[in-house]
């Protein structure tokens, strides 16, 4: 098992004990599957070269900030191109999968860790990174950088740390008379209570993306199960321990408290008012389950497009009978990979926008949580903050289980748990979900 530390430089807020499981830790097991990839970088020497980047920024200024940070690697660079192309988040992994399987994928592109990162490792299709990145590099990254580290190799480069927890409007709370925020789903459950008394919908969920609602199982199986069993099912990709069933069961009594907002079935995550970020924005719905990202995300929602003033946050409440150490937290780590046929400009390019101006930028522009310790001096934003404290104090952190298991087995889960949203499944149904999926693996 492998630390990923963030540590604490000038008064930031991470402190270096961080144990990240999942994308560094629970990926283990995955890792096992992976095998040998790589290409030559070579095929620019010489000549001009054009880069082609995916990322899945498509308004405001995040999008900004990858035309600008392109800009200037171009500058720095003479006779490099790189041309951008930005994907819906939600499109994003079906579209790069398909580019990797034609053999003509873009030569930057998104990469999450997990078992998404070694099928396509195994699959030859990224390349190894490992004697490309630079001792600046390095050092500002710390042990983040073994989030896409496979075999002890490295394939991907860190852009933001993303622990998850629930973002909430403290107005909202206040006027519903919540003093202090749920620390247990029995109390989350009595401010849902008192939010839909005050007018209000208590959560709001992106179903229709099926990965917001597939979140909120998730976080109870990390209140139900052990950090053993978990490295247990990173390995096997099976869901073989009874916590897995109660995960679902916890989640069922939860959804028959009618927590969500209405229509909850076809609404959105991240796109325009009325998706679950949007109902957040507008003062509609009161909460909402999201990594670290959100506060970008919801600022672009606002009226103003500027960030949610009373925008707080809370850790996922901790649920009754279950064995999950208190205080674990489910997250991942974002960032961006080279095709195994990239120029060897695609590693420059790597390296340079995690230069401690660059992160900094990127914080600032997508209102997250730098990798490069050097950059976390810019968190301002009071509900990152919090995040921050609870990161630094929990235990371990498991990555999505969609990204845990890879993408087959984690579309399954993903499904099974959005029936469940819908009246269709039970608990029992996602566990023989994911088992028939890792089966067919």
């Amino acid at each position: 098992m492998r630390e990923v530390r963030l540590d604490e430089e000038n008064g930031n807020h991470m402190n270096g004990k961080k144990l990240l499981a999942g994308s560094a830790v629970l990926i283990a097991g995955a890792l096992a599957l992976s095998g040998c990839a790589g290409g030559s970088g070579d095929s620019s020497d010489g000549g001009d070269v054009t880069l082609t980047f995916w990322h899945n920024s498509t308004t405001g200024p995040g999008k900004a900030y990858w035309e600008d940070t392109a800009a200037a690697f171009e500058e720095a660079n003479p006779g490099v191109t790189v041309e951008i192309q930005s994907i819906q988040n939600e499109e994003m992994d079906g579209k790069l999968q398909t580019a990797l399987n034609s053999g003509d994928a873009p030569d930057i592109f998104m990469a999450r860790g997990g078992g998404k990162l070694a099928d396509i490792v195994k699959a030859g299709q990224v390349m190894d990174l490992t004697d490309g990145i630079t001792d600046a590099s390095k050092q500002a990254l710390g042990g983040v950088l073994s989030a896409f580290e496979i075999d002890g190799k490295n394939y991907g480069m860190p852009t933001s740390v993303l622990p998850s927890g629930i973002f909430y409007a403290g107005d909202l709370f206040e006027a519903a008379g919540i003093t202090t925020p749920p620390a247990t789903i029995d109390e989350l459950e009595t401010a849902d209570t008192a939010l839909k008394e005050s007018g209000v919908a208590p959560i709001a969920v992106g179903a229709k993306d099926a990965w917001p609602a597939a979140h909120w199982y998730y976080n109870f199986a990390l209140r139900a199960c052990t950090k053993d069993v978990m490295d247990a099912a990173a390995d096997s990709r099976s869901f073989d321990d009874p916590c897995w069933l109660k995960a679902g069961e916890d989640l069922q009594s939860f959804l028959e408290t009618e927590p969500f907002n209405e229509g909850f079935l076809t609404t959105p995550a991240q796109q325009g008012a009325g998706s679950s970020a949007g109902l957040v924005a507008n003062h509609q719905a009161a909460m909402e389950l999201m990594g670290a990202w959100n506060p970008g995300v919801i600022a672009s929602l606002t009226p103003d497009e500027q960030p949610l003033a009373d925008l707080l946050w809370f850790p996922f409440p901790e649920v009754p009978g279950g064995d999950g150490e208190p205080g674990a937290m489910m997250g991942g780590v974002d960032g961006y990979s080279c095709w195994v046929n990239a120029p060897k400009e695609c590693v420059d390019f790597l390296n340079f926008m995690v230069e401690k101006a660059n992160q900094e930028a990127y914080a600032e522009a997508f209102v997250t949580l730098p990798a490069s310790q050097e950059a976390q001096g810019v968190v301002t934003d009071p509900s990152l903050q919090e995040v921050l404290k609870a990161y630094n104090d929990a235990p371990y952190v498991v990555v999505w289980l969609d990204t845990l298991y890879g993408q087959n087995i984690g579309n399954a889960l993903n499904v099974a748990v959005v029936d469940m949203f819908a009246g269709k499944g039970d608990a029992q149904a996602i566990v023989d979900a994911v088992n028939a999926a890792a089966a067919k693996s």
